[in-house]
């Protein structure tokens, strides 16, 4: 199926998407910021740029979109136009954001991911259900872990 718009109308839009203080990593910040963790945003001297950086805790926070790190949730969806495409381009993302990880782990932090379905949409926590996974993420003695829509999963990415 062809695209509805021009390049350049698509182009515009993509550049219009924003990549940074987008309104589900305020809502990380404000509750970090609530708990009186001292975090730093978009640190270009780690890799993959993490959201947010607690450094007394060594921990690492990225806040990914469902659609563009591909979270198996109601979220995500394979678009019907130029399927091939957006299946590379979401693939490499998945890619880089297991590369970043590992090097992370690697060097002693701890990484978790929020999934977007865990800020928005209708299955969405509760501020005080995303803070109570957050605080457990943060003491809990493995490396790695994911907070989506149905709460908090621990792994390690080697």
């Amino acid at each position: 199926m062809v695209d509805v718009h021009s390049q350049a109308i698509r182009s515009k839009n993509m550049r219009a998407i924003r990549n940074q203080d987008t309104a589900i990593e305020q809502r990380i910040a404000l509750i970090l910021k609530d708990r009186g963790f001292n975090y730093r945003v978009q640190d270009k001297a780690l890799p993959g740029r993490p959201d947010f950086v607690l450094p007394h805790e060594r921990a690492i926070i990225f806040v990914h979109g469902c659609f563009w790190h591909r979270h198996h949730c109601y979220l995500f969806k394979m678009p019907a136009t130029r399927t091939e495409f957006w299946n590379g381009k979401i693939n490499s993302n998945v890619e880089r954001d297991r590369r970043y990880i590992g090097q992370l782990q690697q060097s002693g932090w701890k990484v978790l991911i929020v999934w977007e379905c865990a800020l928005r949409g209708k299955l969405r926590l509760e501020d005080e259900a995303l803070i109570e996974r957050l605080e457990e993420w943060l003491l809990a003695a493995m490396h790695s872990g994911e907070i989506d829509h149905q709460g908090l999963h621990h792994y390690r990415v080697e």
